[in-house]
C-alpha cells in the first residue's frame, strides 16, 4: 500500500477488455482506456498503442505512458494481433514471411471496433509504438490515412539494411523472413515501410536513441530522410547516451522528456479540449 497516499491525488483509467474480429473470423484480444474524468456526450481523440516484438503481448499491467495519455484527454487502444504470444503457436507464427499482413489487419480490426464507440472521435486519432511497434507505426501510416499524427519510436523502416547493423536481425532469414537478403531481397523490401513512404500523409515524430543496437539509429535516419525528401511532415528527436530500453530503463530526465515530446506532438495535431475532461 505504499502508493495509497499518492493515488488519492491522481485519476487512473481502467482498461476495458474486448475482442475485435478480423474478417476471417479471428478474434483479436484488445483493450481500451477512456480519458480520465471524461464527460458524457463529449467526443475524445484516440491513440493506438502497438507493442514491440512482434512476439510479445500486452496484458493486465500498469503503464505510465497509457495513464499519462488518458489523463491528458486521450482514449488509449491496444491489442494483441496475430504474431503476439499467449494465444498458441499457430497464432504467433501467422505473420511468418508476412509482416504487415494479418498483424496489420488485426490491429485495424480493433480500430474499427473502437471508432464505433460513441465517445471516440474518428477524425482525431493518433498511432504510436516502439521497436516492432515503431515498425508497425511506420507501416500503418504508409498504408492508411486514418491517423492524424504518429509517433514512431526505436523503429525500423528498411528490413534489408537492418539485417546487417542490428544485434539480432541477422537471424531473421532463419525463420521470420523467407531467406537472407542476398538470396531473396524482395522478401525484405516488400515488408519495408521505406518502400511505401510516398503514401504517407500523416505527420510523423521519430524518437530514437543513439546507442540503440537492436534497431540502430540509422533506421530512424533513413525514415526521416525519406519522409523529408518526399515532402512529408516529420520531426526527429535523438536521445544521446540511451539505448533500446529508453522508455523503460533510460535516465529519468530522458524518460520524462520522451513522454513530453509524445504529448506535445499529439496535442498539436489531435487537440484535446480542456473543457471536456
Amino acid at each position: 500500500s505504499v502508493n495509497d497516499e499518492y493515488l488519492k491525488g491522481v485519476h487512473l483509467s481502467a482498461p476495458e477488455e474486448f475482442w475485435a474480429e478480423h474478417p476471417d473470423g479471428t478474434k483479436v484480444h484488445s483493450w481500451i482506456m477512456k480519458p480520465a474524468e471524461m464527460k458524457d456526450g463529449a467526443k475524445y481523440p484516440l491513440t493506438l498503442e502497438i507493442h514491440g516484438g512482434p512476439h510479445s503481448a500486452y496484458g493486465f499491467s500498469f503503464s505510465h505512458e497509457f495513464q499519462l495519455l488518458a489523463s491528458r484527454g486521450y482514449g488509449v487502444l491496444f491489442a494483441n494481433p496475430r504474431g503476439s504470444v499467449g494465444q498458441g503457436q499457430q497464432s504467433m507464427i501467422a505473420i511468418r514471411h508476412d509482416w504487415g499482413g494479418v498483424d496489420y489487419q488485426d490491429i485495424m480490426a480493433a480500430v474499427d471496433y473502437a471508432v464505433k464507440l460513441p465517445w471516440v472521435d474518428a477524425e482525431r486519432m493518433g498511432v504510436l509504438g516502439g521497436s516492432y511497434g515503431g515498425y508497425m507505426t511506420n507501416w500503418v501510416v504508409s498504408h492508411t490515412d486514418k491517423f492524424k499524427a504518429a509517433v514512431t519510436m526505436r523503429s525500423t523502416c528498411n528490413r534489408m539494411s537492418q539485417f546487417g547493423v542490428s544485434d539480432m536481425a541477422f537471424m531473421n532469414g532463419s525463420f521470420e523472413f523467407d531467406g537472407d537478403p542476398w538470396d531473396n531481397p524482395k522478401a525484405y523490401l516488400n515488408v519495408s515501410p521505406l518502400m511505401y513512404v510516398k503514401n504517407v500523409n500523416t505527420p510523423v515524430m521519430i524518437i530514437h536513441s543513439e546507442q540503440d543496437l537492436r534497431c540502430p539509429i540509422s533506421q530512424a535516419e533513413e525514415w526521416f530522410v525519406a519522409l523529408k525528401k518526399t515532402g512529408k511532415t516529420a520531426i526527429m528527436v535523438r536521445f544521446p547516451n540511451e539505448n533500446h530500453e529508453l522508455s523503460r530503463a533510460g535516465r529519468p530526465k530522458h524518460r520524462i522528456e520522451r513522454l513530453e515530446y509524445i504529448l506535445a506532438w499529439f496535442d498539436k495535431y489531435l487537440s484535446p479540449k480542456d473543457e471536456d475532461y
